[in-house]
């Protein structure tokens, strides 16, 4: 099992691998219809807004600056305003990831929608494709939709590499999707900073002076026969302090946590991996196969073997 921290870990389950990206300009009325069953859809708002409308009926305005990030497959719009969605003459549609999708020239990189002015606004669109199963457990971090408020040179220098990336010259797709890539990062990262008591209990432990230098040590080296004590000496504090700290802080004690962690690497090897159940085994800290398949079992309900079989 690969040490990481745990964002790159989740991250590296969703890419912008030849993603779909628009430079849109559009002026009013207008709306976009996102149908790409894409996990995670990220809009940053260059020069004017809109209103996202969410499946279940949530509104949501963006502005300049803005970056939204949408998780779940479901369909949504974005458009000037919510009237405009039900305007057959002002709506687009992005779905390129569809099997039988045509997606040559109107919705594909550097297009531009309606007359390009002060007026308009002017979006960088990227739908992020997911490779395995690993990218669900990110999706469980965050809420329906994110908004972060970017800093206005940051939007200026993203639609400078859009523009140019939409030329097509050799590289462009590859840029793009490196910057979408670094966008989503630094969205994401943004986010968990200003959400507080929203973010992700991992995150804020991360955060944490006391817990940070064990959640490290843990998140290099999983496989390693971590005891609370152990964990302790880490942070440099007590084996009672540390264990009070922890639970209060990740909702769990801390073997809990490091157990659950090494079940869901588990569980998302068996899925995208042809490793062997002992090689799994190994690398969740157990020393035979018969030992994980017993915690695996009594933390997610099925046997490895089961489970593989099942999501095969």
């Amino acid at each position: 099992m690969r040490g990481v921290d745990p964002l790159s870990s989740l991250l590296s389950g969703i890419r912008a691998e030849g993603s779909v990206v628009s430079h849109a300009v559009l002026s009013a009325p207008w709306a976009i219809r996102f149908a790409d069953d894409a996990p995670l859809t990220m809009i940053s708002v260059l020069r004017g807004g809109g209103t996202l409308l969410l499946p279940d009926g949530t509104e949501r305005a963006v502005g300049v600056g803005d970056t939204a990030i949408v998780s779940g497959s479901a369909p949504f719009h974005l458009a000037d305003r919510t009237a405009s969605v039900h305007s057959a003459h002002a709506a687009y549609e992005i779905a390129c990831f569809a099997t039988d999708a045509e997606c040559a020239g109107q919705d594909l990189g550097g297009i531009r929608w309606g007359e390009d002015s002060t007026e308009a606004t002017a979006l960088i669109v990227g739908a992020y494709r997911a490779s395995g199963h690993r990218h669900e457990r990110l999706l469980r971090s965050l809420p329906p939709v994110l908004v972060v408020q970017e800093d206005v040179e940051v939007c200026r220098w993203l639609e400078t590499a859009a523009v140019d990336a939409a030329q097509l010259t050799p590289g462009s797709q590859a840029l793009m999707d490196r910057l979408l890539d670094w966008a989503l990062v630094c969205t994401l990262r943004n986010w968990f900073d200003r959400a507080g008591a929203d973010a992700p209990n991992w995150y804020r432990g991360l955060a944490d002076p006391v817990l940070a230098p064990a959640l490290q040590a843990f998140h290099e080296r999983p496989a390693e026969a971590w005891t609370v004590a152990s964990l302790a000496t880490r942070s440099g504090v007590s084996r009672a302090l540390f264990a009070k700290r922890f639970t209060q802080l990740m909702g769990r004690p801390p073997l809990a946590y490091l157990t659950e962690y090494r079940m869901d690497e588990a569980q998302t090897l068996l899925t995208d991996t042809d490793l062997s159940i002992a090689q799994i085994g190994r690398s969740a800290g157990y020393a035979d196969a018969f030992g994980f398949s017993a915690a695996f079992k009594r933390h997610k309900g099925l046997s490895p073997s089961s489970f593989r079989a099942m999501t095969a």
